[in-house]
C-alpha cells in the first residue's frame, strides 16, 4: 500500500472480522471459565450438604479393614459395577468374611441388595446376623467375590470378624441345589455359616443352580 493510501474495503471488511473473531473467542472463554467455577462450587456445597445430612457413627461403632479384592476371575461387567459403588459413599459392613487358603476376604452388608452384592457379601435377611448362634446365610455375586469358592475344600478355614469378635469355622459341606431349595438355610442349634452363590460359576445368563459352601464352628472358633 502506498504511504497516505487509505486501506481498500477488502482490507476494512478483513480487519472488521478478526476483530469481531477475537472478541467472540474472548467471550468464549471467559463464559467456559465462569461456568466451571459455578460448576465446581456447586459440587463443594452438594458435598457439603451430604456431609450434613451423613449421620455421625456411634462412638462405640466398630471400623472393619479388608484389602482390595484380586479381580482376576472377576467378570467385566463385575467389575465395572464394583468400580461404580466403590466410589460412591460405602455403606455400614456388619461383618468381613474371609477364607485364607483361596485369598477370599471380602466385607458383608446388612440384606443382598444390588448395591450391597455389588460392593461386597450380603448377609441372607432372615437368618441369624452374624455373630449370632444358629445357621448364618451370606449370598455373593458368582462373577465377583464368590468365584474363587469354585475352589474350596472341605477341610479350609473360614473366619467370621463381627463387632463381638472373631469367629473360626471349618467347611464340612458343598452342595448343589435348586433356586427354591431354602432347606440349606435352615436354623441350626450350633453356630453354621452358609455361604450362597450361583452355579455354574462361568454360566451365560441366569444359572439354573446355586453352590452351597457350609462350615461349622471349630474347636478354636467356642
Amino acid at each position: 500500500m502506498r504511504a497516505g493510501s487509505r486501506p481498500g474495503p477488502l482490507y476494512r471488511a478483513a480487519e472488521i472480522a478478526a476483530w469481531t473473531v477475537g472478541a467472540a473467542l474472548l467471550l468464549y472463554y471467559a463464559g467456559t471459565r465462569i461456568r466451571q467455577a459455578s460448576e465446581a462450587k456447586r459440587e463443594v456445597r452438594q458435598f457439603q450438604e451430604r456431609q450434613k445430612r451423613q449421620p455421625e457413627a456411634p462412638a462405640d461403632a466398630v471400623k472393619f479393614s479388608w484389602q482390595a479384592p484380586d479381580l482376576t476371575l472377576w467378570s467385566p461387567e463385575r467389575i465395572k459395577a464394583w468400580q461404580q459403588v466403590s466410589v460412591e459413599a460405602p455403606g455400614s459392613a456388619i461383618a468381613v468374611l474371609r477364607i485364607p487358603r483361596i485369598g477370599l476376604e471380602v466385607p458383608v452388608f446388612e440384606g443382598t441388595s444390588d448395591a450391597n452384592l455389588d460392593r461386597g457379601a450380603g448377609h441372607i435377611e432372615g437368618t441369624p446376623a452374624p455373630g449370632a448362634a444358629g445357621n448364618v446365610g451370606i449370598a455373593g455375586h458368582r462373577d465377583g467375590f464368590f468365584r474363587v469358592l469354585k475352589d474350596v475344600v472341605l477341610g479350609d478355614s473360614l473366619e467370621l470378624e463381627t463387632r463381638t469378635g472373631t469367629q473360626r469355622f471349618v467347611v464340612d459341606n458343598l452342595t448343589l441345589v435348586g433356586p427354591d431349595d431354602t432347606w440349606v438355610l435352615d436354623d441350626t442349634p450350633s453356630r453354621q455359616v452358609s455361604l450362597v452363590t450361583c452355579y455354574p460359576f462361568y454360566y451365560q445368563g441366569s444359572a439354573p443352580r446355586r453352590y452351597i459352601v457350609q462350615a461349622a464352628e471349630s474347636a478354636a472358633g467356642k
